[in-house]
């Protein structure tokens, strides 16, 4: 699920498990289902302080994050290695 900081300030969101969810003004984070039925949230969703977008599916954060993840790890670990261009010395 998205949610969304509709104030003009910071928001310290308590989750369950002792977690915590920090929100700029503005901006959109997400939470599990279980995480929107906790009281702390619950009460921020009535003062209309937050209010959810959505339910986050597979694309958002989650799609650039694997993105990033895929293309960033294809080049150190990739077949030139690299670990062998830094190799000097003494062989």
């Amino acid at each position: 699920m998205d949610i969304h900081n509709k104030t003009p300030r910071p928001l310290k969101i308590s989750l369950p498990g002792g977690k915590v969810l920090r929100l700029g003004p503005g901006k959109t984070g997400q939470i599990t289902a279980k995480a929107s039925e906790h009281p702390p949230v619950k009460k921020l969703i009535e003062d209309g302080t937050i209010e959810i977008v959505g339910d986050g599916g597979t694309h958002g954060a989650t799609g650039t994050s694997n993105d990033l993840g895929s293309s960033g790890g294809q080049g150190p670990s990739g077949p030139s290695g690299g670990g062998a261009m830094r190799r000097s010395g003494d062989r």
